[in-house]
Parts: C-alpha cells; sequence; structure tokens
C-alpha cells in the first residue's frame, strides 16, 4: 500500500515539474534593494560569523601567553635581586 502512494506521489510531482512555465515577474527597484540588502546583510552576518569563530579563540590564546610571559619575568627578575 505504501509503495504505490509514493509512486503516486512521484508522478505527481514529476508531473508538476514538468508543467511549470516561465514567469514573466518584474521587481521594481524597492523589491530588488530590498533583496540586495538582504543579501548584504546575510553576508556581513556569515563573515562575523567566521571572524568570531576564529579570532575570540586566537585574541583569547595570545592573552593567556602574555599573561604567562609577564608573570614568567617577574619570577625571573624576583629570583635576580
Amino acid at each position: 500500500m505504501k509503495h504505490s502512494s509514493i509512486k503516486v506521489a512521484k508522478a505527481a510531482l514529476i508531473f508538476w515539474l514538468l508543467s511549470i512555465s516561465p514567469a514573466s515577474a518584474y521587481i521594481g527597484p524597492g523589491g530588488g534593494l530590498g533583496a540586495l540588502g538582504t543579501l548584504v546583510a546575510i553576508l556581513g552576518a556569515g563573515l562575523l560569523l567566521i571572524v568570531g569563530f576564529v579570532w575570540y579563540p586566537v585574541k583569547r590564546l595570545l592573552n593567556r601567553n602574555k599573561k604567562n610571559n609577564s608573570a614568567n619575568q617577574e619570577l625571573t627578575s624576583e629570583k635576580e635581586d
């Protein structure tokens, strides 16, 4: 029973895809600029996502190394005194 309904669904999908015709639509300047602005916002958010995943762990690692270096310098200066 399930196989026949899947075959019917596949046939309906194929028929629907073959019956699609191109639309003669016009996107005005407002819609086009809105779509362009959305695209820029999505790309900017993706860029900030990548920067957040890469830059902040590197920054934390660099700060940890600075703290370790300053602590080591303080210990060596105390030993010299």
